[in-house]
């Protein structure tokens, strides 16, 4: 089990700064019962061939099962399990103590756990709202913090979270985590270390502060202060300052987004930049995708989404959450286009190259259809290949295809 120790869990979904509207958005909806279940089931086969590593296969099933209650004078609370199985094992799940580990097999960080994933009491009222426990928590677009969510064990936060709404069209947040429980399962019992922090919880002393601000016709503005602190791990630890803005201009959306972090790269000495820059164009039911993410040697983001950054075939994940990357640029072109049977085509490039552009990367097509059969059912198949330029980077190719079930 994940380590319960000081907090249960807390975290609001969000991905745009800010939380969802405090004043009219309660934990639960109105239910004839006070306490409503909730399940979450998905089962996905995964395929990986990472140069270097054995080819790996994977069919694993995770379940979900919780319970909400109603609100009660402004209180509620939330309780859920996450079980996952490992019907067919040949493959890395990426800790030592984890099932299966093997590290001759390429990684896909999906490993059997029972466990508890969420836990977390909540006051809501006078445009506040305010969580303290085990929980979710993702801000802006999950690239800084987020719960993983593409792998079968998400991370969440022992953490307390703050969100507040007293001023108009401004949402300002704050936690505190304790402890971050992350994505390698219940019996990853490896120690905690700058070079091995593959385990199932790591100590942490962080402070979030995220803001939003919507008061401009058609812009989002977005700042953030990250302090972060681990224990045992102190080649994560940075702090990081940014900002955000996005708005419509001429039909186009565009966003943009510059950061400053202290304590950068594996000795924490460093300084460096971030920047990430996108212009989309969307025409009847497709979008078009133009954008820029840019990581200075050294930039490191050890509590993100990954898997959402850099192309799906999760060639930088280990070197992005540790900033011994040396510097990534990454120009992408997204297009999705609906087709056939209702399902969401999206074809994504990549092409790679160092903090200079003056060395090749490599690069990456992603491709994924998406069916949604009704509110509970969605389908997603999903292929990555990267073609490695630099020897830091293993040639990789990911495929899977996965059913989603919530109710």
């Amino acid at each position: 089990m994940k380590n319960t120790t000081l907090l249960l869990l807390s975290g609001a979904t969000l991905l745009q700064a800010g939380t969802p509207d405090l004043a009219t958005a309660p934990l639960v909806p109105a239910a004839s019962s006070w306490i409503v279940p909730f399940l979450d089931i998905r089962v996905r086969y995964e395929f990986a061939d990472v140069d270097g590593y054995d080819v790996s296969h994977a069919l694993t099933s995770r379940e979900r099962v919780g319970l909400k209650t109603t609100e009660w004078n402004g209180f509620s609370a939330l309780v859920e399990g996450e079980f996952s199985q490992a019907i067919i094992d040949d493959y890395n799940g990426g800790a030592p103590g984890a099932d299966p580990f093997d590290p001759n097999n390429s990684l896909i960080a999906d490993p059997e756990t029972n466990e508890l994933n969420q836990g977390y009491l909540q006051y809501s009222g006078h445009h506040n709202l305010l969580r303290v426990g085990r929980q979710r928590l993702i801000y802006d677009s999950a690239n800084y913090i987020g719960n993983v969510g593409w792998r079968q064990n998400e991370q969440t936060f022992d953490a307390l979270t703050l969100a507040n709404k007293c001023v108009d069209s401004l949402t300002l947040n704050y936690a505190y985590v304790n402890q971050v429980n992350r994505i390698f399962g219940s019996a990853a019992d490896g120690p905690a270390t700058n070079a091995s922090p593959n385990v199932q919880d790591i100590g942490s002393n962080t402070h979030l502060f995220n803001a939003s601000y919507t008061g401009l016709e058609g812009v989002t503005l977005g700042g953030y202060v990250y302090l972060m602190d681990f224990d045992r791990v102190t080649g994560w630890d940075n702090d990081t300052y940014g900002a955000s803005a996005k708005g419509d201009v001429g039909g186009f959306t565009l966003y943009g987004e510059v950061a400053y972090q202290e304590k950068a790269g594996p000795l924490n000495n460093d300084q460096a930049w971030y920047a990430h820059g996108t212009i989309t164009k969307a025409f009847d039911q497709q979008s078009l995708t133009l954008g820029v993410e840019f990581l200075g040697s050294g930039f490191q983001t050890p509590l993100a989404t990954l898997h959402a950054f850099n192309g799906w075939a999760d060639a930088f994940v280990g070197r992005r959450t540790a900033g011994t990357h040396g510097g990534i640029t990454d120009g992408y072109l997204s297009y999705m286009l609906p087709v056939c049977w209702d399902m969401k085509w999206t074809n994504v490039l990549h092409a790679f190259g160092d903090n200079s552009l003056d060395a090749s990367l490599g690069w990456e097509y992603d491709t994924m259809l998406l069916k949604k059969f009704d509110e509970h059912f969605t389908g997603i198949l999903k292929v990555a290949t990267f073609d490695s330029d630099d020897k830091r980077y293993q040639t990789t190719t990911r495929a899977s295809v996965e059913l989603n079930y919530v109710f």
